[in-house]
């Protein structure tokens, strides 16, 4: 299935479950109906509903605690309307549904260096170590899934660290448009061992750049990173025999 086609898809159940989020009060605790009731309440498919929470606990949004159920994270901004995260437009959220995956790495190349670079200066200490943790995580993750949130929280750790809300939040749209089972084969994934290798070497590199507060080298290497993930998405998209018709 074409991912444009699978996210299409999964959009509605996202954008639902986002307006909910954003309009109700979930109590003092941020716990979320159980999912029987969330996915009747908002007319969706358990499926879809669980892709939605997928991408949400990703971005950081909510929790799952086993045996508890899912909880909305509020953050310390969250009890100020003026600093709550906004609800998208429907015509930017339209847009988000039918972009693919070489436009994606087209606007992660132009905005991902400079937040390492904005790291390298801004990253605390603890940033900084759970940064490389998280590099180590994706060099030694046993499988594809446990590869894809290694590497989607080193990302986003770069993102939170580089201090720019706006940053963050293109950074969230991007990648929440990413994460169906449907892109799992174009960009920085874990289903080829040979790829997963090179790039929890970059990962490492960058890591270490921005530990040691070299900005213009964590910037570099963030482009070298990104830049391998287009020739790949390019490769795949367009193979060789196909680019030759």
């Amino acid at each position: 299935m074409p991912p444009e086609t699978v996210i299409e898809r999964s959009g509605p159940a996202l954008r639902k479950l986002r307006k909910m989020i954003a309009a109700r009060d979930f109590g003092t605790d941020g716990r979320m109906p159980p999912e029987r009731d969330l996915a009747n309440e908002l007319g969706i498919g358990r499926r879809s509903l669980r892709r939605a929470l997928d991408i949400l606990e990703q971005e950081g949004r909510i929790s799952r605690q086993q045996g508890r159920g899912t909880f909305v994270n509020r953050g310390p901004r969250s009890g100020n309307p003026d600093h709550a995260t906004p609800v998208p437009s429907p015509a930017y959220e339209h847009i988000l549904d039918h972009i693919n995956p070489l436009e994606v790495i087209e606007v992660r190349i132009a905005i991902e260096p400079v937040m390492a670079r904005l790291a390298a200066f801004r990253a605390s200490q603890a940033e900084i170590n759970r940064l490389q943790a998280l590099a180590e995580e994706t060099r030694s993750a046993s499988d594809p899934a446990t590869y894809r949130q290694a590497d989607a929280r080193f990302h986003r750790m770069i993102a939170e660290a580089a201090r720019n809300a706006f940053f963050l939040a293109v950074f969230d749209s991007l990648h929440a448009s990413q994460r169906d089972s449907g892109w799992r084969h174009l960009g920085e994934n874990g289903n080829c061992y040979k790829r997963q290798s090179v790039y929890a070497g970059y990962h490492h590199d960058i890591s270490a750049a921005i530990a040691a507060r070299q900005g213009d080298r964590a910037q570099e290497l963030m482009h070298q990173h990104l830049s391998d993930v287009q020739r790949y998405i390019f490769d795949h998209a367009f193979p060789a025999g196909i680019a030759k018709q």
